[in-house]
Formats: structure tokens, sequence, C-alpha cells
């Protein structure tokens, strides 16, 4: 099996590519990232092309020409790479709509005139907007910020794969916990940094507010097994729990117990969001058990340098 991976030097990237490379039935992974986030990590300490031929190529999502390039000779096409600026989603909308819409575009157009057999696309449950009841694939969405409408237009261009049995859509909710290529602006692995060096949390609005979690060990677990499963192409929801802010807060509180925590506009509710956990996705995968946060996030903890 021959895989390319855009966004493949990302938080998420680095996780899948790691386990694409400890798979006896992938032969080839291609790495295509334009780097533009800084992300060398990947590149570096531990080999992982023993088992598996790994190569870069340092390209851009809307270069056509490298893209189609890229994906000659391969099977198996994710599609990682987006402008992600959480939790400043509503700014600068034209970078979210090149890169995450009309980048998408470019993906899908040249897996089109490829041999690729198949198209996996991370979006993310952004695209539900906000919502007073649990999500489920049949709710339907409405996007409340620039990054979520720009994922939700990417979706209609890999639709056109999804019907022609190529594609499969993974709406991820926020991806959190400790690998090499680290990102620190989504709100668990924020709030773990700033309790570790700072021993004090600020919270956005009432901290009432709920959101969907996954951590990084299951989506890239699940994600490197889709193409091996025989999993229909279809839009799947996927996250491992529901967490409000001031659930996070308690549980950080606990391993920390000297932790102080400010709130910011505390009078705003901010919006809510929670994913039903009866996955679809289930259905044709052993999906991996949800964790004790506690441990997760005493674990991610203990990664850091002091």
């Amino acid at each position: 099996m021959r895989i390319l991976v855009t966004g493949g030097a990302g938080y998420i990237g680095t996780a899948l590519v790691e386990r694409l490379a400890e798979s006896s039935t992938v032969s080839k992974v291609v790495i295509y990232d334009n780097l533009s986030r800084g992300n060398y990590n990947l590149f570096l300490g531990e080999n992982l092309s023993e088992t598996s031929n790994i190569s870069l190529v340092q390209g851009d999502i809307l270069d056509t020409r490298s893209l189609k390039k890229s994906m000659k000779d391969i099977d198996i096409v994710y599609h990682l790479a987006a402008r992600v600026t959480t939790p400043y989603a509503n700014l600068d909308p034209h970078i979210y709509e090149q890169v995450n819409h009309w980048g998408t575009a470019e993906v899908v157009s040249a897996v089109e005139e490829s041999g690729v057999k198949q198209l996996v696309y991370l979006s993310s449950t952004s695209v539900y907007g906000a919502s007073d009841k649990q999500a489920t694939e049949t709710t339907a969405p409405n996007p409340k910020t620039f990054y979520g409408n720009s994922k939700l237009r990417a979706e209609k261009h890999v639709e056109r794969l999804v019907d022609k049995d190529r594609a499969v859509i993974i709406r991820a909710g926020n991806v959190y916990g400790f690998n090499q290529s680290m990102r620190f602006d989504a709100v668990i692995n924020r709030f773990a940094f700033e309790a570790n060096f700072s021993k004090k949390i600020s919270i956005q609005g009432s901290g009432k507010q709920s959101r969907a979690f996954v951590h990084i060990d299951a989506i890239s677990q699940v994600l490197s097994e889709l193409p091996f499963k025989e999993l229909p192409s279809d839009t799947y929801n996927f996250a491992i729990s529901n967490y409000s802010v001031l659930d996070l807060v308690d549980v950080f509180k606990e391993l920390i117990p000297d932790l102080e925590f400010i709130f910011v506009d505390q009078h705003q509710e901010l919006r809510n969001f929670e994913l039903d956990i009866n996955l679809k996705v289930a259905q044709f995968i052993d999906l991996p058990k949800a964790g004790e946060l506690k441990d997760e996030l005493s674990e991610f903890l203990g990664k850091f340098s002091f």
C-alpha cells in the first residue's frame, strides 16, 4: 500500500505517519507538507524508515502540478492539510477559504485524475456549529466560524468522490494530547502548558461550554486503520468524550492543587457543542476506549521538561 499524507508534518499528521511507518502492509509513505507552521520535529530523532519507504515533498496543496505529480503510483491519500488557528477561528476568512476550501478542491481534482483508490478527508465537528443537542451525522451542519464554514465547503468537493465510493469524510472533535509536533492553541493542550508553567489557567466565558474531544493516539489509530477496513464511502463523526471547560479545570486542579484560574468575560455564555458518542463508524472498526482523563493529563504533564 502506497500512501500520501497532506499535512503529514503537522500535529495529527506526525502521529499518523508514525503509525503508518509501523505497518507491514504500507510500502511507501509520502509526506506532502509546505512546512508553513515550522513543523520539523517529525524529521528528527527516531528513525521511521526501517520498515517503510518514507519521503518528503515540500509542496502546497494549492500547487496543482506538484499535487498531481506526487500522487503518481499512490493508492491512498489522507488529506489533513488545513489552516487551523484555534481559538481565532473567526479571523482572516480569506486564508481559510484559500487553504481549507480551495486547497481541498485541488486535492480532490488531483485524486480524480489519478489512480488513487481512496481519499480520507479529515474534516471537523466545527461544521455543526453550536447546538443544545448532541450531534450525529444526521444533524444539519450550521457552522458559526469562518473555519467551520471553510471545512464544510471543502466537504462538498470531497462528496464527489464519496458518491463514486472513493472517499470517506471524518468529522473529528477537538484533538488533544502530547506528540512531538505539538499544537498549543487547542484548549486542553493550552491548559496543560499554562497549568504546568504558570500554575494559572485563563478561562474564556463562564466555562460551562462543552466540546467533543479525542486523544491524538485515538484519532491516529483510527485513521491508520481506515483503508484496511470495509468502511463504506460516507461521512463519519469521531470523538471519544464530551467535556466542559470546568470539567477540564477540575482535573487539572486535582493534579496541581495550587493551580489558580481566572475568568475572562465570565458573563458570556459561549457556544456549546457535544457529539453523540454512539458513533456510526463503530459499526465497521473497533474504536479505542476512552481513557481516564486524569491519567491522560497526568501523562501529558509528565512530558514537559520541567
